[in-house]
This record gives C-alpha cells, sequence and structure tokens, in this order.
C-alpha cells in the first residue's frame, strides 16, 4: 500500500479508512486499523490449564495469513482476522459494495469472486466465532453442517483462494473449535441470572420464558434455549427474509449489529421487531427490563485489551512456535507460511513505531534502536526460509534458536522502551489519527 505522510507523525501507516490508490478495495473501504483496544480471545485449551497445540498455532498462522485468500483480498492484505479480529465479529469494517453498513459483508460480491456473483447486494452480519464449536450448523442461514466444509467454502468461493491443504484446513478448524465464548459472571452455569441481578433483569428473564400471547408453544426462551448456549442450532422464519439460523445470546453485547443482515443497531430495535412480529403486546417496562436481561446474559468479563507491545510480541511467540516442528519437519509450505505470516506482524509492530525522521516526538535512540531490531528478526525469518528451502536444517535450527531467544527476550526490552513515542501510546496514537483523518477528507474534498 502507498505509504501516507502526515505533518503531525511523519509515519508510513495503512491508512484508515482505505481508499484511493493505497488498496484494489474501493475508496472509504474500513478495516478499523485504528483501534488501540482488541477483542479478547480465550482459547479452551488454555482455559482448562493447558497449552495450544501446535495445530491451534498452525490454524491462528493461517487464519491471520492474507495468503489463504485470492484475488483482491490477497492483494488488499485481508486475511480471515480481518473480518473477525481475535475471533471476535469486525463490527467497523466496511467495503463499499460489499457492506450496507459497518460489521456487514456480502460473501457473494464481484470484488472477491465473480464466479459466485448474484448481481445483488445480500451483505450478512459478520459472526463472531467465540464458541464456534458449540454453533452448527454454520452459516446465517445454517447451510453448511461441517465447520470444515463452511471453511473451505468462505476460503474458496468466497474469497476465491486456492485450495487449502488437508493439514491448513485442520488446522483452521482446530483453531476455531479452540475460540472459547467469554465468561460471564451474570449468569450461572445452568443459564440463568446470577445472585446479583437487578429486579429489571429478573422481570426481563420471567418475559424472555413466558408463552406469546397468540402463540403460547412459544417464548423467546424455546429458540434461545437458556440451559445450553442460548440457541436451538435450528432455522426460524422471523420476518428478516426466509429461513435464518437462531444466533446464540452468549456475549451478544459484542456482536452487534444485530440480525442476519445486520439491520438493527441495538437490542432495543431487536425486542421491538419481535413485538410487532408476534403480537407480544409489550409495555415500554416490558421492553426495558427484556433489554436489561439480554444485556445481562450477552455481557462479558474483560471482553476487551489494551493493544501494546507485549500483547503483540506474545502473538509473535505463539505464531512463529510452529518452527518448532516445521523446521526438524523440512516442511518449507509450513515454514514459507510461518515467515510470512510472522514477518507480516512484525512490520505491522513497526510501523506502529514512528521512525526517526519525526522530530515531534521523544525518544528517538529508543524508536531507532526498537525499528532496527525488528527488521533483523524479518531477515532472520527469511534465512530460516532459505535454508530450510536448500535443506540445510542445521542452519535453519541454529537461526530460530537465535530468534527465539531474541523475541523472548532482548527485542521486548527494546520495544517497551520505545512503546511511550508509539502508536501504542494512547496520545500519541490520537494525534496521529485525528491528523491522518483531517488529512484524508482534504484529498477527498479535493477530488470532488
Amino acid at each position: 500500500m502507498t505509504a501516507l505522510a502526515v505533518t503531525l507523525l511523519p509515519l508510513p501507516v495503512a491508512a484508515f479508512p482505505l481508499g484511493g490508490d493505497q488498496t484494489v478495495l474501493p475508496a472509504g473501504t474500513e478495516f478499523a486499523e485504528d483501534a488501540l483496544a482488541r477483542p479478547r480471545e480465550l482459547f479452551h485449551s488454555e482455559a482448562i490449564g493447558g497449552r495450544k497445540s501446535y495445530m491451534v498455532n498452525l490454524g491462528d498462522l493461517a487464519f491471520n495469513s492474507p495468503s489463504i485468500l485470492g484475488g483482491k483480498a490477497r492483494q488488499a492484505e485481508m486475511s480471515c482476522g480481518t473480518c473477525h479480529v481475535n475471533g471476535a465479529s469486525n463490527a467497523k469494517l466496511f467495503v463499499p459494495g460489499a457492506s450496507s453498513r459497518p460489521g456487514t459483508f456480502d460473501t457473494t460480491s464481484l470484488a472477491f469472486n465473480h464466479k459466485t456473483f448474484n448481481s445483488i447486494l445480500d451483505p450478512v452480519r459478520i459472526p463472531s466465532l467465540r464458541g464456534a464449536r458449540f454453533l452448527a450448523p454454520y452459516g446465517h442461514d445454517g447451510r453448511i453442517g461441517s465447520l470444515r466444509d463452511f471453511v473451505y467454502n468462505v476460503i474458496v468461493n468466497e474469497f476465491s483462494g486456492p485450495r487449502p491443504s488437508d493439514e491448513i484446513l485442520d488446522a483452521l478448524v482446530a483453531y476455531v473449535n479452540d475460540i472459547d465464548f467469554l465468561p460471564n459472571p451474570r449468569i450461572t452455569p445452568g443459564g440463568r441470572l446470577a445472585d446479583a441481578a437487578s429486579d429489571s433483569e429478573r422481570r426481563g428473564e420471567k418475559l424472555f420464558l413466558k408463552p406469546f400471547p397468540h402463540q403460547p408453544q412459544l417464548s423467546c426462551g424455546t429458540c434461545h434455549i437458556p440451559t445450553g448456549t442460548f440457541n436451538d442450532q435450528v432455522r426460524h422464519d422471523v420476518g428478516s427474509g426466509g429461513l435464518v439460523k437462531t444466533p446464540t445470546l452468549l456475549n451478544a453485547n459484542f456482536n452487534g449489529p444485530y440480525f442476519h443482515d445486520g439491520r438493527y443497531d441495538s437490542y432495543e430495535q431487536v425486542v421491538d421487531h419481535f413485538d410487532r412480529l408476534f403480537e407480544l403486546n409489550l409495555s415500554p417496562q416490558d421492553t426495558q427490563d427484556l433489554v436489561a436481561y439480554l444485556n445481562a446474559v450477552g455481557d462479558a468479563d474483560r471482553p476487551f485489551g489494551k493493544d501494546g507491545v507485549m500483547i503483540r510480541m506474545k502473538e509473535v511467540q505463539e505464531l512463529s512456535s510452529v518452527l518448532d516442528i516445521a523446521i526438524p519437519a523440512a516442511d518449507k509450505a509450513v515454514v514459507s507460511l510461518a515467515v510470512t505470516g510472522v514477518g507480516a506482524e512484525l512490520r505491522e509492530i513497526t510501523e506502529r513505531i514512528p521512525d526517526i525522521r519525526n522530530i515531534a516526538l521523544g525518544g528517538r535512540d529508543e524508536r531507532l534502536a526498537a525499528r532496527a531490531a525488528l527488521k533483523d528478526l524479518v531477515l532472520s525469518l527469511r534465512r530460516i526460509d532459505l535454508a530450510v528451502g536448500a535443506g540445510r536444517i542445521d542452519e535453519a535450527t541454529a537461526e530460530y534458536n537465535n530468534f527465539s531467544k531474541l523475541i523472548s527476550f532482548d527485542i521486548p526490552i527494546a520495544l517497551k522502551k520505545a512503546e511511550p513515542w508509539s502508536l501504542f501510546n494512547n496520545d500519541v496514537h490520537e494525534r496521529h489519527y485525528n491528523a491522518l483523518g483531517r488529512m484524508l477528507l482534504t484529498t477527498s474534498q479535493q477530488s470532488q
């Protein structure tokens, strides 16, 4: 992508929103690259006291690699992780011509695979992948029975990517299956409100389980079963365009916009929809109580975490750990994927540390040292790739051992010293993106 130079912070960055000659995607494309808080990602294997397996880490690597996709998606450096940040949904993602609003995406768009283009704009809400192993069948209309088939369809049919190897496909499934729901202390393991619930939430719970006046065989809880994952894994017609799969309500506070096509912004609008459709005759107090209950059920403990160099380096350590197995096995494909994916992560960290041409910031020596150290890591990865490609496994192993030591000790220390003058700092981040936004607005006005 073409680098942008901002007067306040003259740093090459990926624009937000993306536009003009910075991308192959339409002007106005938004990937939410300016976010300082990232969705928390909880892995089941770690939550029960273990650690992520090789397959989960390999799947994580592939999930966040643009090389998995094809066509314009790959050219735009999109990955599965672009839409599903840390396995959650990306409520800010917007691609003109493929989105009706932020947080929605048309999987049959001409922009990504002309073979599946259906000549209409019919985007669906970008779903969270938390708890996906419990939520079959897959797709907003439940059209695909297995997660493996669903992942394959997304890569090959929706994003025109090459057929992934069986190992990569299995790894992607292992990764998605390991993403847990975030814990919610406001509900019990049986799906009932915890003791600390408010009176309004308890009234809402009763309404949620109360039979509908004109269809007593139904209630909100009939489809959103509290004793399970607050869904029945069945398709229903709820007046939004044919049969759609019942979504889970767990962690749903962070899954907006709502409905399969993302037509609603809030729980109030959702409740109003069902009030009209099923003639529930809800009072304003009833609506308020139901919304209070939904907010309690949809909550989560620590849903977001501040982005920073230590979090990023932890990801580098985890993603590069696949080389522990791939190098001795002389697995060129996995080594290449790791070198590309981890290298991209290191370059992304580098982009968040202004170079020394930016004299408006302090920490010149710290920034220079951090950027140089990250560059050395990228070069080290390339040497590993070349050595494995040439069959020099001992050389690749020695290089990787040195790489591992650096990312465990020296590099995190250098990055931590530079962090106060990086885009991971709230003040620097805000000034930078405010200046960038003004520049993009000026550019847009001049082009009109």
